[in-house]
Formats: C-alpha cells, sequence, structure tokens
C-alpha cells in the first residue's frame, strides 16, 4: 500500500485545521478506509505516519538506538551504521526523492542550505547529532549522507577511568592539569573518542572561568554556567559572508575568556589558536593525528596556511610555549576507546 497519499492528507490535517500528529494520522486513516475496500494494519500505520510528521521517517529509528554511533547512505534503498558490534548494511525501502527530503526537513532546524551552488554541508540535528551530506556533481550520481551521534551522556574522567579509556594515573594527571590552567590538545583518528574526552576534560573547569568554544558545527555539550559556544557559517546564494574558525577565534578574544575551545583544529585558525594561548589564555581543542608527535607535526603545518611569512622558525618555539599536553586516543578492532599516550610538549619533541 502506498502511504504517500495518507501523509499529504495528515500534512495537510496540520497545517490547514491545527490537528496534532497523531490526530491528523488517525483522521487521514479514517478517510482513507471508507474509500478503499482494503484491510489495512492502523495501528501500524498511524505510528508510521505519525513519525513521518514528527520524527525523520524511516532514519528515525536509527537516530533512537543509543548503540548506534554513526549512520550514512550511499545510494538509495540501502542504509548502513555502526553500533557496538561494528559495521552493519541493511536493505530498506528508501528513494531518492525520500531521502532527498528528509534531508531537507533535517536542514531546518540549522537554517543551512543544500543546493547546485552550496553542493556540501555541515550541520546540527535537534538531538545534536551531526550531519554531513554532498550532492550531485560533485558526488558521481547520488546523496552521500553521513550522520554522526553523539551520547547524551556526558561522560566524566572518573567514568573513563571505569570503562578502561583512562588509566587512574592519566586521569590525575589530566584532572590536575585543567584545574592548572594547561593547554591541552586531543588528536586521534577518526571515532577515535576526542570530543568526548575533550568534553570531559572541560568538566574539570572550575564554575568561575568563562569558556568561550569555536566549532565547525555545534558538538561539544557542556553543563557550565559562563559559556558561550559559536559555530561557522558558510557563504549563501543571497550574499552572507563565510564566517570561518579564524573569524571566531578572533571574536572569541573579545569575550574575555579564562578557557578557549576549539572544536577541531583543522586549517589556517591553528596559527590564530597558537598566538591566542601564547597571549596566556589557557585552551583545549582536537586534532586529527596518528599519534602525538603527529599531531606536534601537523601543529607545526597548519599555520603555514595562514600565510607564506610563517616561517618554521617561528612556530617552534610558539607551539612549545602554547601547548602543554597532548592526548592522543586510539580506537580498537573492537572498537574499544582508549587514551594511548599523554606526550608532554617539550622542546626536544619539537627538534
Amino acid at each position: 500500500m502506498q502511504i504517500a497519499p495518507i501523509l499529504e492528507r495528515s500534512r495537510q490535517l496540520v497545517r490547514q485545521r491545527g490537528f496534532s500528529p497523531s490526530e491528523a494520522a488517525q483522521l487521514a486513516i479514517d478517510e482513507y478506509v471508507e474509500l478503499a475496500d482494503l484491510p489495512i494494519e492502523e495501528i501500524q500505520l498511524a505510528e508510521q505516519i505519525e513519525i513521518e510528521l514528527t520524527g525523520f521517517g524511516l532514519l528515525q529509528r536509527y537516530l533512537d538506538d543509543p548503540l548506534i554511533e554513526e549512520i550514512w547512505i550511499n545510494r538509495p534503498n540501502q542504509i548502513h551504521y555502526f553500533s557496538a558490534s561494528g559495521h552493519h548494511v541493511e536493505s530498506v525501502s528508501l528513494s531518492q526523492e525520500t531521502i532527498q527530503n528528509l534531508i531537507r526537513r533535517m536542514l531546518r532546524h540549522s537554517r543551512r542550505k543544500l543546493d547546485r551552488l552550496t553542493p556540501y554541508v555541515d550541520a546540527d540535528l535537534p538531538d545534536g547529532s551531526r550531519l554531513h551530506v554532498v550532492i550531485p556533481e560533485i558526488t558521481r550520481q547520488n546523496w552521500a549522507i553521513n550522520i554522526r551521534k553523539f551520547s547524551k551522556h556526558r561522560l566524566t574522567i572518573q567514568e573513563m577511568v571505569d570503562h578502561g579509556t583512562l588509566s587512574k594515573n592519566q586521569a590525575e594527571t589530566l584532572s590536575s592539569a585543567v584545574k592548572a590552567g594547561k593547554s591541552i590538545l586531543v588528536s586521534g583518528a577518526t571515532q577515535a573518542g576526542k570530543t568526548t574526552l575533550l568534553t570531559a576534560l572541560l568538566r574539570e573547569v572550575d564554575e568561575s572561568e568563562r569558556v568561550v568554544s569555536c566549532e565547525d558545527t555545534f558538538e561539544l555539550s557542556l553543563e557550565h554556567d559562563d559559556w558561550v559556544a559559536m559555530q561557522t557559517r558558510p557563504a549563501s546564494a543571497e550574499g552572507s559572508l563565510e564566517i570561518g574558525l579564524r573569524e571566531l577565534v578572533r571574536q572569541a578574544l573579545r569575550m574575555r575568556p579564562t578557557r578557549l575551545v576549539i572544536g577541531e583544529v583543522r586549517g589556517a585558525e591553528a596559527l590564530d589558536l597558537l598566538v591566542a594561548l601564547n597571549s596566556g589564555i589557557p585552551g583545549m581543542g582536537t586534532i586529527h593525528a596518528r599519534s602525538a608527535r603527529g599531531a606536534i607535526e601537523k601543529l607545526l603545518t597548519l599555520p603555514l596556511l595562514a600565510g607564506e611569512n610563517i616561517t618554521d622558525r617561528f612556530l617552534r618555539p610558539t607551539i612549545s610555549s602554547a601547548i602543554d599536553l597532548i592526548v592522543h586516543c586510539e580506537r580498537d578492532s573492537e572498537g574499544r576507546r582508549k587514551v594511548s599516550e599523554v606526550l608532554e610538549v617539550a622542546n626536544e619533541n619539537l627538534a
């Protein structure tokens, strides 16, 4: 049975007559039953219609599953996801048109656009998940979608010790470093647990401090009274200018922060971060790297993107005085995350 006519009638009832989603679904089904001489599972159909009206359709059950960490779609009628038990692929009834409609609904929360002029987008969903979409002609044929989910439970340092992610000595070292105002960079590969650890470390920041964070899309979630969270903005076809991480860092420095946080250091903003930290403001952030020393190598490279006048001779002492610790996260083949290294940045590491 095609549910499209029932779904469209339900939406019409919500828009024009102010019905609740459940009321609209039930009335639309009742109308359909009167016209069609076919047996239907009314309860199941009503639940499906209500999910379409209030959530994100077929994707909603994957979003609601706390064991699923990431969802991605490469082509119609197929969903990939990664959970505690590994990588899974499922065949589903998901047309290209349905996918496009779902993505447009998802983007309403962040008010970001996706079209031929802006063929890729990073956005946050209402539950805090991160959405990334790329469309043709950047992709060959189909829309490519990734949804990275984040646990609603914010782990503490002690819980990470209990889970085996941190050793007791590592936890004590990191907790003391945060409270002492040290600058800490968390390194690791994708899905190694960098943001989870960064969030746990930020929970150690004293309530008297003013935290200002800068991210491409909102991922950090803190329970801190004096916290300002900012995210970048892409340029739009209507003429609004792009606001990148470098500009956010500059704005953050005018907000009297006592702790500056960069969600992920990946480009020329590395220079602005190093300069800010050298001014005496402690900072924290994440960086993609294969090791703690690999993170140092990236810090010696990324600032070069800011201009030709940046030299290695300037960067080495700047990094040494700006960053105190690099904490490297890893994920093993069975999906277990752990902190494999806590490196104190010193001149000998920059030789």
